[in-house]
């Protein structure tokens, strides 16, 4: 089958196009026909060699899939061939084939095309394991999204506006995006080039905060998080791109009794993400149905233009998610 593969890690012009062995479904898994896959910041890390997949798990890039059940393993009981199904993989996405677990699959509701199923499971399970599961955001609470732009913040959005709608909802982003940030909906949008949003939310709020911080810059961002959080609030780190060293009051977190958070998704135990998942898919289910939930997608790339879509990626130029067709012989948007 073709897969993308890379010699050596580093840029970009590291990835090209190979033949390699299909993967076969084990006990308990599925092997899926990818149609679709998408490009996540986490698939740039690995391809830099900062991010190795869990043991078992496929070299290949790749943790999000959307295609067809080709095979199913032993034990399988929930899909046959030819279901439709969307899900997470720990490897493997960034090919013809892919296994996956039974239950880290969901079936592709009816109202999104192959390129926006391909654009749910990595962002959209990750913003509601880091908004609603845990630390469990409520209704009227106050949140704080960095990078309003990204897959996982547009997700986390869309996830606030539908489940907590009488929240308030802050977003950082980029002067270039500003505008695209706001036309999500309500929105209070912060430029962090251009304004400090420790400032705003302090002035916005009254000196009193915000309830939940979600965050992927870590040490640059971690001084005004804090500051910018409510007594009991939750600050919850997903990524660290802007550093993962910095020092803290701790005299002021015990005083204002607030929380810090470490999450990550891929090297959790194949029986906690089936949870998550279906955690997830319970709660969101209808609002993909209503289209409140609707992946925004900002670019298709086939599968033999994987360098220029992780260019796209490189260079935070993408609003949205970045989409690879695998199969170019069917149509995906």
């Amino acid at each position: 089958m073709r897969a993308v593969t890379q010699a050596s890690f580093g840029g970009p012009e590291e990835l090209k196009i190979d033949l390699i062995d299909k993967p076969i479904a084990a006990a308990g898994q599925v092997l899926v026909k990818v149609i679709a896959t998408s490009v996540n910041r986490p698939d740039v890390i690995q391809r830099q060699g900062n991010y190795p997949p869990p043991p078992g798990d496929s070299e290949v890039l790749g943790l999000e899939i959307a295609g067809e059940v080709a095979e199913v393993g032993a034990g399988i009981s929930r899909w046959k061939v030819g279901d439709k199904v969307m899900g997470l993989v720990g490897g493997g996405g960034y090919a013809e084939f892919a296994t996956a677990w039974e239950h880290h699959l969901m079936a592709v509701p009816e109202t999104l095309t192959w390129a926006q199923a391909a654009s749910v499971s990595e962002t959209y399970i990750t913003a509601h394991l880091n908004l609603f599961q845990y630390p469990g955001l409520s209704d009227g609470q106050s949140v704080l999204l960095h990078g309003g732009g990204g897959g996982v913040n547009i997700a986390a959005i869309q996830l606030c506006q539908a489940l907590v709608p009488g929240s308030a909802l802050f977003v950082t982003c980029s002067p270039t995006k500003v505008d695209r940030v706001k036309a999500l909906g309500d929105v209070h949008v912060i430029d962090y080039k251009n304004e400090d949003f420790a400032k705003i939310l302090k002035e916005v709020t009254k000196g009193q905060g915000v309830d939940l911080i979600l965050d992927h810059i870590g040490a640059a961002y971690l001084e005004r998080n804090l500051k910018s959080l409510s007594i009991g609030g939750s600050l919850v780190l997903i990524g660290v791109m802007g550093g993962v060293k910095s020092e803290i009051n701790l005299a002021q977190l015990m005083v204002r009794r607030q929380k810090i958070c470490g999450s990550v998704l891929r090297p959790r135990s194949v029986e906690e993400k089936a949870h998550i998942i279906q955690n997830f898919y319970q709660q969101a289910l209808p609002h993909f149905l209503n289209e409140k939930l609707s992946p925004v997608v900002d670019q298709v790339f086939l599968l033999e233009d994987v360098r220029s879509a992780h260019e796209l990626m490189d260079a935070s130029g993408h609003f949205g998610k970045i989409v690879l067709q695998v199969d170019a012989s069917i149509p995906i948007v």
